[in-house]
């Protein structure tokens, strides 16, 4: 058993200057022996394969923006499914009907936005549509 806090983190100093010391030789056999090919198309962007378009310092539009919060608020309550899977064995029913009114709430939010015209793309704007 350690006695100091010198015994208690020496192996973590040893794996974090182990872990540096790798890295720092991987990098250096890669610079050393990489070819060093400069031409136009390599210095471009990658863009997933896409050919890049306009300004990298161009604004985004608040949709994507508003998607992505979305994306955050529904990927955390989807997290709070595991607890409840956890523990349903021994709630039964009351967990049962307590996920169920959750889950209720989910929807009802998601299809509030969805009839908002929040996840639409299409690049119309939701205003200047006919009913």
């Amino acid at each position: 058993m350690p006695t100091s806090a010198t015994e208690v983190y020496f192996p973590v100093l040893v794996q974090a200057l182990l872990a540096m010391a790798l890295a720092a030789g991987l990098l250096s056999v890669s610079y050393l022996l990489g070819k060093k090919v400069r031409n136009r198309v390599k210095d471009m962007p990658y863009e997933s394969g896409i050919v890049p378009t306009g300004d990298a310092r161009q604004r985004f539009s608040v949709k994507f923006y508003l998607v992505a919060m979305l994306f955050i608020l529904f990927d955390i309550e989807a997290i709070f499914l595991y607890p409840w899977v956890v523990v349903y064995r021994e709630l039964k029913m009351f967990a049962f009907v307590e996920m169920l009114i959750f889950v209720i709430l989910i929807l009802s939010g998601f299809f509030y936005i969805w009839k908002k015209g929040a996840l639409d793309w299409s690049g119309a704007d939701s205003t200047s549509r006919k009913p």
